[in-house]
């Protein structure tokens, strides 16, 4: 993501107009994959966490988040300027490379978006959602934004020093996101009748339809990465198709051997993996490194998944499982098989480049995690001191679908214990008692 000439094409702006519709999406699919994943007493919970995420990002992206990420280095590498906040100083007439300014930071901006809502499934299920609308825009500002600078701002230390390769968002998105539910989750502690009472998904065709959605919106992520209608963006596109095949057959293979049967849960889980490890390497490997790449991704995160009940960390929705491990491995295996041709300069281990290439995509990966790790770790324990981080045991035991938002998924028109509630009821001292219990 560089800048180059200063006029429009009308072509590469067409089609990042569509990327940017299709990564948006991403976030409402991301929401329906969640939503099936926990039980049916919080799914409207975890639509809402993913769904306001939208608005919450939006407008801290609009007011500072665009400038600081993307602005002019200010500090040695680490963050950009303030100079464009409230999008100053950026009409219809910018130009960014061959594409209008506003659309770059309109596309940008829905990669941020869906970054906050894949935190909120390692957390699902007991997160009080009045903290999530606090933690959403800090979070961003604190983490997602630095993050996106080192990675793709003018001057990053990552791009622009280290010389490490990211095409789409490896680190910013899926190490960011995954190091953070691990921090989070961490903070919350395990859900109530964690590694004791059965946790399954309560709608597997939901999730099928929120992964395909996912799958769908993944290609307006990665080819959109082009910045344009051309070759690059081709190749993207179908690294990204074979690697999500691989990784949805990797994971099933893996099930039938370990447990004798593959499961949807597994087929969705297993494409998701293989779309997150390919994100970074897109558009630096080959056809065969994208399919080898989606294939390690299904497997390794099949395992990674299960982690969690022997190291007793309650990550929900296997947020560290998938995009913590799938993000990691996808960008390791550039500094295996990036390709010359692909990248215009860098050539991976397998392809004679040595290990210089991993080194550097080992350094990146450890420097995004740990950063990603501990500032969400301190602002989560700030915030669990300064407002409560978790929703109380009687929220949780009930769920936060009635106790905070006063609806059920299911139960259309009742409330309860079945007892016909009318609207007024519902808009009256009832759903204030509700409320205030967020």
């Amino acid at each position: 993501m560089t800048l180059a000439a200063a006029h429009v094409n009308t072509g590469d702006t067409a089609w990042l107009l569509a990327a940017t519709a299709l990564v948006l999406l991403m976030t409402p699919g991301l929401a329906l994959f969640y939503g099936g994943m926990v039980r049916t007493k919080s799914v409207l919970n975890m639509l809402m966490m993913s769904f306001v995420s939208i608005a919450l990002v939006t407008v801290v992206w609009l007011a500072a988040g665009y400038s600081l990420a993307f602005g002019g280095d200010a500090f040695a590498g680490l963050v950009g300027g303030l100079g464009h906040s409230g999008m100053r100083g950026i009409g219809p007439d910018g130009v960014h490379g061959t594409v209008p300014t506003l659309l770059f930071a309109t596309f940008q901006l829905t990669f941020a978006i869906v970054t906050a809502a894949l935190i909120s499934g390692a957390v699902a299920d007991r997160a009080k959602f009045s903290a999530w609308l606090v933690f959403v825009p800090v979070w961003t500002l604190l983490v997602y934004v630095p993050v996106a600078h080192w990675v793709w701002g003018p001057g990053g230390w990552i791009v622009d020093r280290l010389g490490a390769l990211d095409f789409a968002g490896g680190m910013p998105v899926e190490i960011a996101s995954g190091a953070s539910g691990l921090a989070l989750c961490l903070v919350l502690g395990p859900r109530l009748g964690f590694k004791k009472d059965a946790m399954r998904p309560h709608n597997l065709p939901m999730v099928i339809l929120g992964a395909g959605l996912l799958w769908f919106g993944w290609f307006g992520f990665n080819a959109g990465s082009a910045l344009g209608a051309n070759g690059l963006a081709a190749a993207a596109f179908l690294n990204t198709l074979a690697a999500g095949c691989t990784g949805l057959l990797g994971w099933l293979f893996v099930e039938q051997r370990r447990d004798g049967h593959p499961t949807t849960l597994g087929a969705a889980s297993g494409a998701v993996a293989g779309l997150v490890a390919i994100t970074p390497s897109c558009g630096t490997v080959s056809l065969l490194g994208a399919l080898v790449v989606g294939l390690a991704a299904g497997v390794v995160c099949s395992y990674a998944v299960s982690w969690k009940f022997r190291l007793n960390y309650d990550d929900s929705l296997d947020v560290v499982g998938v995009h913590l491990v799938g993000g990691v491995i996808g960008i390791l295996l550039i500094g295996l098989f990036a390709e010359r041709a692909m990248t215009g300069g860098t050539d991976g281990l397998f392809y004679g480049g040595g290990l210089v290439p991993l080194g550097r995509q080992l350094l990146a990966v450890a420097a995004v995690a740990l950063y990603a790790f501990g500032v969400t770790y301190g602002l989560g324990r700030l915030l669990d001191k300064v407002m409560g981080l978790r929703a109380s045991e009687d929220q949780e035991h009930t769920g936060l679908d009635l106790t905070v938002h006063a609806e059920t998924a299911y139960d259309h028109g009742v409330l309860g214990h079945g007892a016909p509630v009318s609207h007024s009821v519902l808009t009256g001292t009832s759903a204030q008692k509700v409320d205030s219990q967020a």
